[in-house]
């Protein structure tokens, strides 16, 4: 989730950008695909393992969730302060920096006994991706030509889903065969391999002069962007409660041994909902995050309501996933337009509400979970979608408009 490039045809980023006009380098945004899904997979991974986790390092689930929280709070604290202080780094240099932070935390995530140093290992995760959220969209927009540029941003994004289609289901069924820990030195693996990639495949770009980034005040005054803000940060509230919690919940619906199914599902719908918006963004912002925030609150009600059905829990499954997986792209694209010259900042500023919004997630969902009992997460999302469909609904000429200006990609 990062920064702006201008989009004019003599900007510098397309003076740089080596491929020719009309191609992709899908070599190097497959390469920063991966390193979407190692951080959305790092990020949420806990989340299909949880009661494993919680049993072998001698806590409670509902503190076990917290593991999700630090993460959250480890970028949102470093998101802004490191950008800024990186800001003259070579991104190339930069985002290898970032992979290898993820390959250490995951080691020591899998080789540690105590919840303390599991919790500073989650921590030290959370920094690392903080430096990629701010870098990955950024660079994508960098290496593609002008008119491709949001195409090549969806690209790098279709590794959220991916993680979450397949690498939490996948992560989950292999920490029940052979042990969580063994998924967490799987994570490491791939980023081993990943800097490997990214060295041989991802071009190297000048990083900018430390001070070009606006004010937060400013930003904050820019019309549209506060809306986006706010819609970022409850929704991903939302979202949070009842994803870190879903093993928890599920549980408390007698389909504990179905979480890997249920996250196959969810991720799978997921998939297909980012695909769909990467066809339709340019068009239809509006109208698809509208569409996301009445698809996700329906499957809340259904999993309020679900009882004993298993049917009904799998059809929530997809709805939330058709709900959710083009939130980021729309998010990120709809910060970038409003932001215009200040949407670096914007985009910055994202990334912080974001994973502030994943700790709050961690956190009220853990209350919840222990005051109220699982049946109360649900009805928590409910209550927090409407004053995102009221904020997203309102906004129709600054943040949410029904076409994208052009400062859109």
């Amino acid at each position: 989730m990062s920064n702006h490039t201008a989009s004019k045809a003599g900007s510098p980023a397309r003076l740089m950008n080596p491929e020719p006009a009309g191609r992709l380098p899908m070599a190097a945004l497959l390469a920063l695909a991966t390193a979407v899904f190692i951080t959305s997979l790092t990020e949420t991974l806990p989340a299909g393992v949880l009661p494993a986790m919680s049993a072998d390092l001698g806590v409670g689930e509902a503190a076990m969730g917290q593991s999700v929280t630090i993460y959250a709070i480890g970028t949102a604290l470093t998101a802004i302060p490191l950008t800024a202080a990186t800001a003259g780094w070579r991104r190339k240099r930069l985002l290898l920096t970032a992979v290898a932070g993820f390959a250490v935390a995951n080691t020591v995530t899998a080789v540690s006994t105590h919840y303390s140093l599991t919790m500073a290992a989650r921590f030290l995760a959370g920094v690392a991706a903080g430096l990629a959220w701010a870098l990955l969209a950024g660079y994508a927009r960098r290496m593609a030509p002008v008119h491709l540029q949001g195409k090549a941003i969806a690209v790098v994004m279709t590794g959220i889903p991916l993680a979450l289609s397949l690498g939490v289901p996948a992560g989950t069924f292999l920490g029940a065969a052979l042990g969580w820990q063994v998924t967490f030195l799987a994570m490491t693996a791939l980023a081993v391999v990943l800097l490997a990639w990214i060295v041989l495949t991802v071009p190297d770009h000048p990083g900018r002069p430390r001070g070009g980034r606006a004010p937060i005040r400013r930003t904050l005054a820019v019309p549209g962007v506060a809306p986006v803000l706010f819609v970022t940060l409850v929704l991903v509230l939302a979202h949070t409660i009842l994803y870190t919690y879903v093993a928890a919940f599920l549980d408390h619906l007698g389909m504990g041994g179905s979480t890997g199914l249920v996250l196959l599902v969810f991720g799978g719908a997921s998939l297909l909902s980012i695909w769909f918006t990467g066809l339709h963004i340019d068009r239809r912002l509006r109208t698809l995050t509208l569409a996301g925030i009445v698809l996700f609150a329906v499957a809340a009600g259904a999993l309020a309501v679900a009882a004993d059905s298993t049917a009904l829990v799998h059809a929530a499954a997809t709805l939330w996933g058709l709900g959710w997986g083009g939130a980021p792209t729309l998010l990120q694209t709809a910060v970038g337009d409003a932001g215009g010259e200040v949407a670096d900042t914007a985009q910055t500023m994202l990334v912080s509400l974001w994973n502030a919004a994943m700790a709050g997630g961690g956190v009220v969902g853990g209350l919840l979970l222990d005051l109220f009992g699982a049946a109360a997460l649900p009805w928590s999302v409910l209550l927090l979608l409407v004053p995102v469909l009221i904020v997203v609904a309102t906004a129709r000429t600054h943040g949410f408009p029904a076409r994208r200006g052009p400062t859109g990609a």
